[in-house]
């Protein structure tokens, strides 16, 4: 075995049970990390530096393939279900020894990082892969350490992504050749059969949504921002609403775009990266992540490229619509280079109606705030995870993320309303989805509107403003938005025949209390909050 790199850690690979491997990278930099990429003919370096790689059959995270293992230091925390479906510790341990056996005489690349900026909370992970691409991601996607800090990296947590190994479903109680697996009890995650980079990133969310609340951490689905009077703003969203390019705002700067924890001390990033959605991005609609789409050091994802010109084509979605683009924070002018921020001020949750009955932004109150970060309404769009076809489906995703979130949702849902209460935060729901008619018949929300209804929020704007009550859903809508159109803020208007825009809402008003039966413990005050599917308009 010959190791390359700089070893920051006595952590060897021997306590992994991995012998009789091939070469070892240690914390090889993005430039030899690049050559490497070429080389071994995993991707291509395309015009003005960006890394172009694809990954085969998965294009998206496989939900169905998730597990963890059911071992007795966790067990009793994990919301077990359709979500976090149980594995046995035994197939674990077989299942482990055979990909270490499949490890031997082959390359592995290792980044040694953190999983949170704060100092106080940051977790030491170590992500060891069979693909130096993917090294590339874990050391643009997590945080690393400054020159001579990592002196001995004690990993508290290890992710081995190793996508060429497949799982036999028959023999290793898998749902199919690919797997992602945690072992929460050994502080371990197995990843095979899929290529798709985000299934790592995600992991360790899931890992921080269950270490975080711990040590009185809220983990957040999030992107976060703050202005120039130290401000902060975060958004829930789930992928697809626009939760990585509302926050990417030239007149704030970005403390990170998808995964943060909230302590006594304020927001803090858990990443050093961003993972942003690449498909038809435009430098007018979203000018800095389009920007980073021609930068050295970013992997663009199932995005096609002219393989002589190497020009890439992001309007091309012929591998799949989940295109990504994966680049470190500091790509980004104006990021806060420490990932940092106060208390926020305001908390905005992020939908993408795929009925198009909800208003455009409308203020909640600390209830219905709750209410609909329990229900986490929205649209799954193309692409974003296995199965999901060209058209948008409704979807309820508890905490706006439920696929990750590791412990049972009131447990977040609890955290959040103490500190919403605590910090006096304003909350606002943003629908970034369809207006005039459902999905096939009405349009997308314009994105230009969406931005300056976001800007008159966080900037106190819509503060004195006058609000009328959504007489289905019963949040406020204010009927003046500086730069939109007053009809574009009332759905109802908008729709040919009326209605059908009152039979759809109260339509969509029964799909909340329906899903909302499975929060039958929260308290009264928040169930009360919910839509009125019996309401009828005179």
């Amino acid at each position: 075995m010959q190791e390359v790199g700089i070893r920051s850690s006595q952590y060897s690979l021997e306590q992994y049970g991995i012998h009789n491997v091939n070469d070892v990278f240690w914390n090889l930099p993005t430039a030899a990390l690049y050559e490497h990429v070429v080389r071994r003919r995993e991707g291509l370096v395309c015009h003005e530096g960006p890394l172009a790689v694809t990954t085969g059959h998965h294009t998206g995270r496989s939900p169905n393939d998730k597990f963890i293992v059911r071992e007795e230091s966790s067990a009793h925390q994990i919301w077990w279900g359709k979500v976090n479906r149980p594995f046995d510790p035994a197939k674990f341990d077989a299942l482990y020894h055979r990909l270490l056996a499949y490890l031997q005489m082959k390359d592995l690349y290792i980044q040694d990082c953190f999983a949170g900026a704060d100092p106080q909370y940051r977790v030491p992970i170590r992500v060891l892969t069979g693909a130096a691409w993917h090294s590339v991601f874990a050391r643009s996607m997590f945080l690393r350490p400054e020159k001579g800090e990592a002196v001995d990296h004690v990993p508290e947590f290890t992710v081995i992504d190793v996508p060429q190994f497949h799982a036999v479903p028959k023999l290793d109680g898998t749902n199919s050749e690919a797997f992602i697996i945690l072992n929460l009890g050994r502080r371990l995650a197995i990843i095979g059969g899929t290529s798709y980079a985000g299934e790592i990133k995600k992991t360790m969310f899931s890992v921080m949504n269950y270490l975080m609340p711990q040590v009185n951490v809220l983990s957040m689905h999030c992107s976060a921002n703050v202005g120039a009077a130290g401000d902060v703003a975060i958004f829930f969203g789930l992928s697809g609403t626009g939760k990585t390019t509302l926050s990417a705002d030239p007149e704030r700067q970005l403390i990170g775009d998808d995964e943060h924890g909230w302590s006594d001390h304020g927001v803090f990033n858990f990443e050093g990266g961003c993972y942003a959605k690449a498909i038809r991005l435009s430098a007018e609609a979203e000018p800095q992540i389009y920007a980073c789409t021609r930068r050295f050091g970013t992997i663009l994802e199932n995005v096609t490229l002219d393989t002589e010109t190497r020009m890439i084509d992001l309007d091309d979605d012929s591998l799949t619509e989940n295109t990504r683009a994966a680049y470190p924070l500091s790509h980004l002018d104006g990021s806060v280079p420490n990932r940092l921020g106060g208390h926020p001020k305001n908390i905005i949750l992020l939908t993408c109606d795929a009925f198009g009955v909800m208003p455009p932004i409308s203020k909640l109150t600390s209830a219905q705030a709750m209410y609909h970060y329990l229900s986490g309404y929205t649209a799954k769009v193309a692409g974003t995870e296995k199965g999901v076809g060209k058209e948008p489906q409704a979807t309820f995703s508890a905490c706006f993320g439920a696929p990750f979130m590791t412990l049972h949702p009131m447990v977040y849902a609890e955290m959040l309303g103490e500190r919403i209460v605590k910090h006096r935060v304003d909350c606002w729901l943003v629908n970034t989805g369809w207006t005039g008619g459902p999905y096939g018949v009405g349009h997308r929300i314009k994105i230009a509107y969406t931005r300056a209804m976001v800007r008159a929020a966080l900037s106190g704007q819509l503060t004195q403003a006058k609000f009328e009550q959504d007489p289905v859903f019963g949040f406020y809508v204010p009927s003046e938005v500086p730069g939109v159109p007053s009809e574009a803020l009332k759905p109802r208007g908008l729709w040919k025949d009326v209605s059908s825009y009152d039979a759809k809402a109260r339509e969509l008003a029964r799909r909340f209390a329906r899903n909302f039966e499975d929060f039958g413990d929260a308290p009264e005050e928040i169930r009360a909050a919910g839509p009125r599917p019996d309401f009828s308009e005179s």
